[in-house]
């Protein structure tokens, strides 16, 4: 049996088991595999084949997959990945990052990328510090920033204006979602386990497909 990625999986029969958790195994790992989001796939698509030095902030609720996609924009380029955790988006963060891509071997890869979560937290020092950095002034050699947020309410005009917004949506994936569900749950699920409502499933998350595969997880464990 094999999972979304041609992986073997032990067959059903011998139990379930989580070696990685379901959000994490099921990780689209190429633009096709996401859900929905057309625009942003197509961009993503565009700048993974040609890509070049510059700075996207991914806009939209949480579960859309911003930094999935950007993760998955890192590995299709190839990029060398530096990863800014939300809340960690601080001056000295920063600084250090900088400093790596500035000096550091790509190690094989064809660039940098910075993905900052939840960019909206970051400090006041740290917006400034970026202004440079994005602008042309003092840029960063072969790399790419990608921001998340949910909001840009809290980011200040001059460090909007550097950035490129791409608007991510969870609308109307709603019945591919659930069909993303029910196959997971037909590769996992022991055969003479009853099948939860895939729909319901995703009405509940609100189409956030990470909190889905969650309450999807807790099904199949109470299944095996």
């Amino acid at each position: 049996m094999l999972d979304l990625f041609g992986n073997s999986q032990q067959p059903s029969q011998t139990g379930f088991t989580f070696p990685v958790q379901l959000t994490e195994r099921y990780r689209p790992r190429t633009m096709s595999e996401f859900i929905g989001l057309a625009k942003p796939k197509a961009i993503c698509s565009k700048l993974a084949a040609m890509p070049f030095e510059s700075a996207w902030l991914f806009v939209g609720p949480s579960g859309t997959g911003k930094t999935t996609m950007a993760m998955s924009l890192a590995e299709m380029i190839p990029a060398e990945l530096h990863h800014v955790p939300s809340q960690e988006c601080n001056l000295a963060n920063l600084a250090r990052v900088c400093m790596t891509c500035q000096y550091v071997p790509m190690a094989g890869r064809r660039m940098h990328l910075i993905l900052v979560d939840e960019a909206d937290q970051m400090t006041d020092a740290a917006q400034l510090f970026l202004l440079s950095k994005l602008d042309g002034t003092s840029p960063l050699p072969n790399t790419i920033w990608v921001f998340t947020c949910n909001s840009t309410d809290r980011l200040a005009d001059r460090f909007l204006s550097r950035v490129k917004q791409i608007e991510f949506s969870s609308y109307g994936i709603a019945a591919d979602a659930a069909g993303l569900l029910e196959r997971i749950w037909r590769d996992n699920a022991p055969s003479t386990a009853s099948a939860p409502n895939f729909a319901r499933i995703v009405k509940e998350s609100n189409n956030n497909v990470r909190e889905a595969l969650m309450r999807l997880e807790t099904e199949l464990m109470l299944a095996a």
